[in-house]
């Protein structure tokens, strides 16, 4: 039998069941399997997960591709431009992960001023001696700035959420768009990003991945940020240097850092696992049921369109 859908993974809820009920030609198989191989020849729909990049040379393989699906908003894990040049279309899951991400950058960032990791494994270690006036303090959010990098549906949700508890929006100055942002309850200006980082107490990470922003904060512009800023990532790894971060960290310039995504997941640097003033997570932030699979019923539904029409 000829596969028409190509899947790595099964989704979610019962979405790629369905869609195998109108699509019977379709098949899962583990990405770079035997089995995912063979079907490269007569796939015309690939379902992929963020973890899965692929390559001009797997289109090459795929003479009847017209689509790729990702269980992802990301997309920068394809070969865009040559998707683009041999008219296959990308489908993603943009607009349904948007309050999942900001709730959890919202934990992120609680969970480092008010130093819940180190409170909770006090609590579990057995020695905690109980209430003392200065165990644990932690750091006020209220009256601060909030920088946000990317005033997307995402980062208008993280910054009506940390307006509430009192902050500061400002939003990044991308490419000369100087409109102030609507983010719902309040309108928040835009800065040029180095006048944004002078700003803000903290900074947190809203935009995609692209040639433009990879590696945008890198040391000369981390050294901008106030002593003891919070900066929080639930975007992509590679918008941040690592590197400059850790040492900034342990320099006590950066007050805390809070990651949901790596640059090179799921192997992150070592160095991260012994970082002080660390809460680290492993790519959670769409991690709910209800988000999931609005995510695979989305997915799925873009993937039999594209085969329709």
């Amino acid at each position: 039998m000829n596969i028409r859908v190509l899947a790595t993974s099964t989704l979610v809820g019962p979405y790629i069941d369905e869609l195998g009920l109108r699509f019977p030609e379709l098949c899962v198989a583990p990405c770079r399997s035997s089995a995912w191989k063979a079907g490269l020849a007569s796939a015309e729909a690939l379902i992929v997960l963020l973890s899965e990049p692929l390559t001009e040379a797997d289109l090459d393989l795929c003479p009847n591709l017209r689509v790729i699906g990702t269980y992802s908003v990301g997309i920068n894990h394809l070969p865009i431009t040559s998707c683009q040049s041999r008219g296959i279309r990308i489908v993603n899951t943009q607009g349904v992960l948007t309050d999942a991400t900001a709730d959890l950058a919202l934990t992120l960032l609680l969970s480092l001023t008010r130093r819940v990791r180190e409170g909770e494994a006090l609590v579990r270690s057995g020695h905690w001696k109980g209430w003392a006036p200065d165990l644990l303090l932690g750091t006020g959010l209220t009256g601060k700035t909030c920088g946000i990098l990317g005033s997307g549906p995402i980062g208008r949700a993280f910054a009506r959420r940390v307006w509430a508890i009192g902050m500061k929006v400002i939003f990044w100055n991308r490419e000369g768009n100087q409109k102030p942002v609507d983010f719902g309850v309040d309108i928040a200006a835009r800065l040029p990003l180095d006048e944004l980082l002078r700003q803000s107490d903290v900074l947190s990470l809203h935009c995609p991945l692209t040639d433009t922003t990879r590696g945008l904060l890198n040391r000369e512009k981390l050294d901008l940020l106030p002593h003891g800023a919070f900066l929080i990532n639930t975007a992509r790894g590679g918008i941040l240097d690592e590197q400059a971060v850790m040492e900034l960290l342990h320099q006590g310039k950066i007050g805390g850092v809070g990651l949901d995504v790596y640059e090179n997941e799921p192997d992150l640097d070592p160095q991260w696992l012994v970082a002080p003033r660390t809460v680290l997570l492993p790519h959670l932030g769409s991690a709910t049921l209800e988000t999931r699979e609005a995510m695979a019923k989305l997915l799925c539904d873009g993937i039999a369109e594209s085969l329709l029409t």
